[in-house]
């Protein structure tokens, strides 16, 4: 049974008349006549009775006629998602993002997103680099956004902003107003760092290196699972920690961090996708969405400096 049988069923039903069916649906006569018997033939089931040069519903006609519109309306409803889908009418995204990525960077470009195409649900799991990474891996999400570098050749990995990271102390820190000799002074600290996976952490301890610094050298007295409690602990006054500016940008401007004058390489954002899934329509409108403003909010931050 096919949805071209079920319709032209519906239209020999609603006119009586196979000819004018056959005219109505733009179909020769011989092809309508063989649709219905067709389904007769098939189901063993008589669903006109032919008087005259006029057909009629038969009771088992009437019974099918009702099934057979609830089909067609349901295939109609189908084509109308899709529809909706393919023009972003609807849908759903599932992004997954590293933290500082999460909570200082990306909300803005959601915001503009869900401004352009608001019956698109958008959803957001947070967690650090490498679980971002799986999330991508397992179909988990649609897009992952992280900080730090992924060697992966089943993703597409592609650059899309640029952030700074900072060293960082409370206000009455020794280096708040001496700036240290990283290969002297670095293993002395008292080190607050994010977990192992986090793209913060990642970053920073390639840095060491260039600076004279083995990682294996750093006294690490806190491991925190979030940028938010790691400045709070240091803020406390618990140690030195390398963050992102967009986290503690609003504690430098308070007063309750200070930025020690020691330069780290800037550390790219990255935008991963699988190579192999399919890319629903949402998920590549807003890939296309935050590649150009983020290339042009680049650009303008470039014209500033």
């Amino acid at each position: 049974m096919t949805l071209e049988q079920l319709r032209i069923f519906i239209a020999v039903a609603e006119r009586e008349h196979v000819t004018q069916a056959s005219r109505d649906l733009n179909l020769t006569q011989s092809a309508t006549s063989a649709a219905v018997s067709t389904l007769e033939d098939r189901h063993q089931a008589k669903l006109f009775d032919r008087i005259g040069r006029r057909i009629v519903l038969t009771e088992a006609g009437k019974i099918f006629l009702s099934e057979a519109r609830a089909v067609v309306a349901r295939a109609q409803a189908a084509e109308s998602v899709l529809a909706d889908l393919s023009g972003l009418k609807r849908g759903k995204l599932t992004i997954a993002a590293s933290q500082t990525v999460a909570n200082y960077w990306l909300p803005q470009h959601i915001q503009r997103f869900q401004k352009h195409h608001p019956g698109i649900t958008v959803t957001m799991t947070i967690g650090n680099t490498a679980t971002v990474t799986s999330a991508i891996h397992d179909g988990a999400a649609d897009l992952g956004l992280i900080e730090g570098d992924v060697d992966d050749p089943s993703l597409t990995i592609s650059a899309i902003a640029e952030d700074e990271i900072l060293i960082v102390v409370a206000p009455d820190h020794p280096w708040a107003s001496q700036i240290p000799n990283p290969k002297r002074d670095f293993q002395q600290a008292c080190w607050v760092l994010r977990e192992p996976g986090s793209g913060t952490r990642a970053i920073f301890e390639a840095a060491l290196p260039a600076l004279g610094v083995d990682k294996a050298s750093l006294d690490i007295v806190l491991e925190l699972p979030s940028n938010e409690s790691v400045r709070a602990a240091v803020q406390a006054g618990a140690g030195v920690t390398a963050m992102s500016r967009l986290v503690v940008a609003n504690a430098l401007a308070a007063g309750t961090l200070r930025s020690v004058k020691i330069a780290l390489p800037p550390r790219q954002f990255f935008l991963l996708a699988h190579k192999e899934r399919y890319q629903a329509r949402a998920a590549q409108e807003f890939r296309h969405m935050v590649t150009e403003l983020s290339a042009a909010d680049n650009r303008a931050e470039r014209q500033l400096r």
